[in-house]
């Protein structure tokens, strides 16, 4: 039995325009044709066009699925294996991201509730870039600490904001200041200034041991968006993350020495 190209397109699913281009790439052609030149598809052609759409289907490219049809038996196999593998990871990455998805609905529901005026009056320069806090929820998420930090930020008053960003503001001054002057990162002032930020974290946010403190420090160090959060763009200097990481590490070494000693 035959059937139109109309006909292959409606039972098919796919359009006139795919068949014909499926004809012109050599991939699907017609078996016959019409007294009138028209296309003319058999059960032959059926079947292959149904091959064709279940490895379009799994994400095969045209010159792919041609390479397979060429010889079903020897080459099916490896493709879909590799094409599982493949897959695989592309589930793992959606799940990443209905992950990230939904921690960025968590943070946007227990943000900071201010008007745009408001926050710009008690932040300043300071902003919250989505994508670090969403990676950082999830970095953190089993942490009681971030809970704990979490719950504290939605839990603070505009006051508090305004109170806690004065104090940051004061402290970064004063960073600013020993690092301008050529103080030593592992040098008492510099330290006692990592101290400060480190007891800032535990009066607003949370417990802040020094371990954790050489975590966040680290971040700092690394990642662009965290260290804008505690010095905006426009008064950083080159090497002033680094500077501010080893004062925390040399901080904690510090406190931690008296504890060795003893």
């Amino acid at each position: 039995m035959s059937y139109s190209v109309g006909q292959v397109s409606s039972f098919a699913g796919v359009t006139v325009r795919t068949l014909h281009h499926y004809d012109r790439a050599g991939l699907l052609s017609p078996s016959g044709r019409s007294g009138a030149g028209y296309r003319l598809y058999d059960d032959t052609d059926l079947a292959r066009l149904q091959q064709i759409l279940f490895y379009r289907e799994l994400g095969f490219s045209l010159d792919e699925i041609a390479e397979i049809l060429k010889d079903p038996q020897a080459n099916a196999l490896d493709h879909l294996q590799a094409r599982l593998r493949q897959l695989s990871e592309e589930i793992g990455r959606l799940q990443r991201l209905a992950e990230v998805a939904e921690q960025a609905i968590e943070v946007r529901q227990t943000g900071v509730e201010l008007t745009p005026e408001e926050r710009f009056e008690v932040f300043g320069e300071i902003t919250f870039d989505l994508s670090y806090a969403t990676e950082a929820q999830l970095k953190w998420q089993d942490s009681p600490g971030q809970k704990e930090s979490m719950a504290r930020a939605a839990a603070h008053t505009k006051e508090d904001w305004r109170r806690l960003m004065g104090e940051a503001a004061a402290w970064r001054v004063e960073l600013l200041a020993a690092f301008d002057e050529g103080e030593p990162a592992d040098g008492e002032r510099a330290t006692d200034l990592a101290e400060e930020h480190r007891l800032h974290i535990a009066r607003w946010f949370t417990t802040c041991p020094p371990d954790m403190h050489r975590r966040i420090a680290d971040d700092f160090a690394t990642d662009p968006r965290a260290f804008a959060l505690v010095v905006p763009p426009s008064q950083q200097r080159p090497g002033l993350a680094a500077y501010l990481r080893e004062a925390v590490h040399a901080n904690a070494a510090r406190r931690a020495q008296p504890e060795e000693d003893g």
